[in-house]
């Protein structure tokens, strides 16, 4: 049986029931029922496999030894207390990795490629889970390929086939038949899915979707991936288990001392285990985990959609954000504003289709075009559609244009000629429609179109045309020149064919500032941001953008691609500080620009939407791809993609990365400040020779009550007024700083003392029970009161108790929690706390509130000053 792509095009229509106008809707709909075009993942783990893995953790295993230890010793309540304690931190583990599974899923969702097909005989944008064998695929260049298909018409297509078939090389696509059998990387008239369009254009019949594809075919051999955990991550485990091997030495002391003073040794050892799992702060790794991905969450809701846990607190570090102008800065509606022809300036409403030289400028805006209108929406480049939008205006339908004449040939766009040409029959004319950047096509122009007739293009008309480009330009119009030339019937298009033409006239088109974006470039430069515009339009026009909205100040400069080749790395170094504008690019300019910054030790954000833009998407610390205009190249090159393709929220994103790690860095100084008083209080009563403070049970119950609700609350705390007022954070400053170390020490020296005098206090009535009950009420009321401290540099007089209503809940819940314990009798003997009085209750609750009342204080005279 013959494979796909040794029959002919026409054989491969007939097989696959479709037609080069498409499918209907009605017959797609009928072939999704099949099967969405999507690879099938690996076998996911079950609930109950989730569940189980669990209990691998060392400190789980240490938490059943301690179960165990209890159980043996007879003390029934504190084996019910730590295997409950298991499963809880085990179910919770369950959920987080559930919910995980399904945030992944959805930011999988919002990012998935759309493919271009034609339906019922129109061009139309689709989800590309909903393409279908015997949809007709239009690709161009920085397209994903969606799915194996057959070539049926090709323009010049060059396709990037290395996650196939590993070759790093382009190759150059056609529409021929072979009739040997040949390897994949030498079937040149087939696409395959997951490969990238890098160049030119082309007509596809879909021959194989989701696991029916080549790659398809890959993934179904390959195990299920294994998840990499991120930086901070990392560095978290790194640190937490640093922390694990300091606590377990004060632990082994602590076991010592107990048997020093002739504790029984299983007694010892319990309560040494159990303050080891007290102590350490297991739940860190979770709460740095949930506090991303919450704020992934927000960041999308936002409109900036992170495919990376790691780009949210790298977003926090960004110093330099390196911005495309047109779309991202500006409105990306372009509209044709005023149109230079026979030396004269006019508006689009003024073109009259009689007249045979606006009718071939209309033939070149229409027909050197590859974007469509269907149902008001702009499908394509905006700078084109915006063309089809002019000649709507004066009645033209571009429909009937395309229907009436059929493009022969074509070279495509591309970033290094700024050109686009193609060939069709004007008039039983073979003809060269031409489209392009001013300054280029301007050298390639022999002579100019008038109402008079055709003559040669002398240097009185080259000086008119430049400068009328010039005033377009300075007034932040964006210029494309139009021309053309008639061509002998066998003439083969080529890049050589683009020389010798006649000149049309000049289309002007404004992109406006986003009106948001003058306040984004500000808040950027009251953040300590530098914003710098690279674009590939003309330095004048990018200037005069770059100043309205307020990148380009007085004393700046604006470089040139031309000009940033011409400067050694030494030179760029002394200049990249005082350039605010990069005009007229090349994908090596943008590289060199993010590479310079880098070199200064800046952390670098880079937008783009091109296939030009991805090897400096890629360079840089974050890659920020246009969701709206970008291409998929751009996309899967980028670390965030902006689903409205604005600037604005970019800063969004960035003051979001910067509370993240801000909130993350709160809650480590909770969990520490909180444990170190536990450990102080229990090296004080062994060093003093003084009765136990704490059962093993009330140090499990405050590690499961104190450690985790307020330290995911505090993860949540919104982002500060101020917080785009402070400079970025540097990368390579650890969390453990010593001013950090220094406050940690101090808050939980001050819980530690409260907690102790309310201990002395508890001996007084010669009662051990009573004291540890004390004690035990006062470290863990202390620590939720502590929550608030830790949710700002900032007083609570200054941030409020309304912003952050899980605060106030993690608080409440404690709170109700541990009086359950204190007053509920079969808690009570549980968790072996003894009868209190009114008196002694008072004590506890004033204790437990001095800490917070002299942190609130010393904020109040710090802020101040």
């Amino acid at each position: 049986m013959k494979d796909w792509y040794q029959k002919s095009g026409e054989e491969v229509l007939k097989e696959l029931h479709t037609k080069k106008e498409g499918l209907s809707s009605k017959e797609a709909a009928e072939l999704l029922k099949k099967g969405e075009n999507v690879l099938k993942e690996g076998k996911k783990k079950s609930t109950l496999q989730v569940f189980a893995e669990q209990f691998k953790d060392l400190l789980v295993i240490i938490l059943i030894v301690a179960a165990t230890i209890s159980m043996l010793s007879g003390n029934v309540e504190s084996t019910v207390v730590i295997v409950a304690v298991i499963l809880l931190n085990a179910i919770l583990g369950t959920v987080q990795h559930e919910k995980a599974q399904k945030s992944l899923e959805s930011l999988k969702s919002l990012s998935s490629p759309t493919a271009k097909v034609i339906r019922d005989g129109q061009k139309i944008e689709i989800d590309s889970r909903n393409v279908v064998p015997g949809d007709i695929l239009l690709l161009e260049a920085g397209d994903m390929v969606v799915a194996d298909g057959r070539i049926l018409n090709n323009y010049s297509l060059q396709v990037n086939e290395s996650s196939l078939t590993g070759e790093s090389t382009n190759v150059d696509k056609e529409d021929a038949v072979f009739e040997l059998d040949m390897p994949l990387a030498d079937r040149t008239n087939m696409v395959y899915s997951g490969s990238l369009v890098t160049y030119g254009r082309a007509v596809v019949a879909v021959t194989g979707t989701g696991m029916n594809t080549e790659i398809g075919k890959i993934a179904s051999l390959m195990n299920a991936t294994k998840e990499k955990k991120t930086p901070l991550q990392a560095s978290m485990d790194q640190f937490s288990s640093r922390l694990a091997f300091v606590i377990m030495i004060i632990c082994g002391l602590v076991f010592l001392l107990s048997l020093y003073r002739r504790m029984p040794v299983l007694d010892s050892l319990m309560f040494a285990v159990a303050l080891a799992v007290a102590a350490i702060p297991e739940a860190l790794s979770s709460i740095v985990t949930i506090v991303q991905a919450m704020g992934t969450q927000r960041m999308a809701k936002e409109n900036a959609i992170i495919k990376e846990l790691k780009a949210v607190e790298s977003l926090g570090c960004v110093s330099v954000i390196c911005s495309d102008k047109t779309g991202t800065l500006t409105q990306n509606k372009m509209t044709v504003q005023d149109i230079y022809i026979d030396g004269t300036t006019m508006t689009p409403e003024d073109l009259d289709i009689s007249s045979q030289l606006h009718r071939y400028l209309i033939y070149d805006a229409v027909l050197t075009n590859d974007s469509a209108i269907v149902e008001g929406k702009g499908i394509g480049d905006p700078t084109e559609y915006a063309l089809l939008e002019m000649t709507g205006k004066i009645k033209v339908s571009h429909h009937y244009l395309r229907d009436l004449m059929h493009r022969l040939e074509e070279l495509p766009f591309d970033s290094d000629r700024k050109l686009m040409s193609t060939k069709y029959h004007l008039h039983g004319v073979p003809t060269v429609l031409t489209k392009g950047a001013v300054d280029v096509l301007l050298d390639r122009m022999t002579h100019i179109r008038t109402s008079e007739g055709i003559r040669e293009l002398d240097q009185k008309d080259r000086e008119e045309i430049i400068n009328q480009n010039m005033k377009f330009s300075e007034n932040g119009l964006r210029v494309l020149g139009f021309a053309y030339k008639e061509v002998e019937k066998d003439h083969v298009l080529s890049l050589n064919s683009e020389n010798g033409f006649i000149f049309l006239g000049l289309v002007s088109m404004v992109d406006p500032p986003r009106e948001e974006s003058k306040t984004a470039v500000s808040d950027a430069k009251r953040a300590g941001i530098r914003p710098v515009m690279i674009t590939g339009d003309h330095k004048i026009t990018a200037t005069a953008i770059a100043k309205q909205i307020g990148i380009f100040e007085e004393g700046d400069l604006a470089v040139t691609g031309a000009e940033l080749d011409g400067m050694t790395d030494k030179e760029l170094d002394e200049k990249i500080t005082k350039t605010s504008v990069y005009a007229r690019v090349s994908p090596e300019n943008k590289i060199r620009i993010v590479d310079a910054w880098q070199r200064r030790g800046n952390i670098v954000a880079m937008t783009g939407d091109g296939v030009n833009d991805a090897p400096a998407l890629k360079k840089a610390d974050i890659g920020v791809a246009m969701g709206i205009t970008g291409t998929e190249v751009s996309k899967d090159a980028s670390s965030m993609i902006l689903s409205d393709d604005n600037f604005a929220t970019i800063i969004k994103a960035v003051a979001n990365g910067r509370n993240v790690y801000r909130n993350i860095k709160n809650a480590i100084q909770f969990l520490l400040s909180g444990n170190t008083a536990g450990i102080l209080s229990v090296l004080y009563t062994s060093l003093m020779a003084l009765p136990i403070p704490f059962a093993p049970v009330h140090l499990l119950f405050i590690n499961l009550l104190t450690d985790s609700l307020p330290a995911i609350a505090i993860g949540m705390e919104p982002a500060e007024h101020d917080l785009l007022g402070e400079k970025p954070r540097d990368p390579k400053e650890g969390i453990l700083t010593k001013s950090f170390l220094l406050k940690l020490l101090m808050q939980g020296a001050l819980i530690a003392a409260c907690t102790m005098t309310a201990f002395h206090m508890g001996l007084k009535t010669g009662s051990p029970a009573v004291a540890s009950t004390m004690a035990f009420a006062t470290l863990t009321l202390s620590r939720l009161f502590h929550g608030f401290n830790c949710r700002s540099k900032y007083s609570l007089f200054k941030i409020g108790f309304s912003t952050n209503w899980y605060s106030l809940g993690a608080f409440f819940a404690g709170v109700v929690l541990l009086h359950m314990v204190m007053f509920v009798p079969l808690l009570s003997r549980l968790f072996s706390v003894a009868p209190l009085s009114g008196s002694q209750l008072g004590m506890i609750y004033g204790l437990s509130f001095i800490p917070t009342v002299i942190i609130q204080i010393s904020k109040i005279i710090n802020n101040r000053n």
